[in-house]
């Protein structure tokens, strides 16, 4: 599974690029806007910094302003994938981009049927957000499992990226279930190196060491 980050901060960008495990980066509008930097030069910069897939989300609504928005994106890096509405002007746009040969990540997944769709317009990868499934009482990792198998039985080459990620045990599920890529806040990134018995057992051969090298 490739793991990406869900944010524009370049200073958490840097942080988990230099970790060596850092795929992909995923932003939005609102992700964007929280930084108060202008969109081009941002995700210029973030593409140079990861050198991996970058995906740059659209706000127009309708299919030929999409389209437009979406070629314009496409050419700021060649890591640029274009994010799009799941929608029916998406779809379009998703079509006609992709036939273009500009990657397209159709977001705000939250149906098989929608990912399917996706996929047949073209998708280089959809995300289906977890999280958002779970605050309503659905069942965000079934979702995930549904779309693997249908992709799986129908020979579909479109990736899962799972989103909406919260906690680290999202990350393991929807590797379990067939995810091809998890993107998720520095926050949850930071949690999943962290567990109480690895800093015991470091703390523990540290303090031997330091009683054995104190009798050389």
């Amino acid at each position: 599974m490739d793991l990406y980050l869900d944010t524009a901060e370049l200073s958490e960008i840097r942080e988990i690029a230099a970790w060596g495990v850092l795929s992909g980066v995923t932003t939005n509008p609102s992700l964007i806007a929280k930084t108060g930097r202008p969109l081009e030069p941002t995700i210029k910069e973030i593409c140079q910094v990861v050198q991996g897939p970058v995906s740059a989300e659209v706000v127009a609504t309708s299919a030929p302003e999409m389209i437009a928005e979406g070629r314009r994106l496409a050419g700021i890096d060649p890591h640029v994938v274009v994010k799009l509405p799941t929608t029916v002007d998406g779809l379009k746009a998703c079509k006609a981009l992709s036939s273009e040969g500009v990657r397209v990540n159709m977001t705000l997944v939250f149906s098989p049927n929608q990912a399917l769709l996706c996929a047949k317009a073209g998708a280089w990868c959809v995300s289906p957000f977890l999280g958002r499934i779970d605050d309503i009482s659905w069942d965000g990792m079934g979702l995930i499992r549904e779309i693997a198998e249908i992709y799986r039985v129908q020979g579909i080459s479109t990736r899962i990226l799972a989103a909406s990620i919260r906690h680290p045990r999202h990350v393991t599920e929807a590797a379990r279930m067939g995810a091809q890529i998890a993107t998720m806040p520095a926050r949850v990134f930071q949690q999943l190196i962290k567990h109480p018995l690895t800093e015991a057992g470091l703390e523990a051969f540290l303090r031997d060491w330091a009683r054995a090298s104190a009798s050389f």
